[in-house]
């Protein structure tokens, strides 16, 4: 794994976290819209017992498990991260991998913190990975 893929590691994560809460909030919505329960007069031994609005619940549980497990290990990768970054000798090295794929900010947010231009960033970035040691 090369540097680069190792530090985009937390941003994925990341994203893969937020995606996962906007569908709890997809099946929030659809429990609070489900009609209530259809009583027939006969008998259908096919048909499911439980209202609908039950098996919304059961995955918003379902997934917020599994966010939860996500959440965690992001923590524990984010340390990892930030440990591996403190390795790095030169600090503009740290400050420009720690705002870029801990901090998520953009090139141009980086060089107006810095107060440096673009081109001292990526030169920055390009030499703070060639000296980043991916841990094992």
């Amino acid at each position: 794994m090369t540097a680069k893929e190792y530090l985009n590691q937390a941003q994925h994560l990341d994203a893969l976290i937020n995606c996962r809460l906007r569908e709890i909030d997809y099946w929030r919505d659809l429990s609070s819209s489900v009609s209530g329960s259809n009583f027939e007069t006969h008998y259908n031994p096919n048909r499911p017992t439980e209202a609908s609005f039950v098996r919304c619940l059961e995955k918003i549980d379902e997934i917020q498990r599994s966010v939860e497990e996500k959440v965690a290990y992001l923590v524990r990768l984010k340390e990892e991260i930030n440990a591996a970054i403190d390795m790095l000798e030169n600090r503009d090295e740290q400050l420009v991998l720690r705002y870029r794929y801990l901090d998520d900010c953009t090139w141009e947010q980086i060089s107006r913190m810095l107060n440096v231009s673009l081109r001292t960033v990526h030169r920055v970035h390009g030499s703070a990975l060639q000296h980043f040691s991916v841990p094992d």
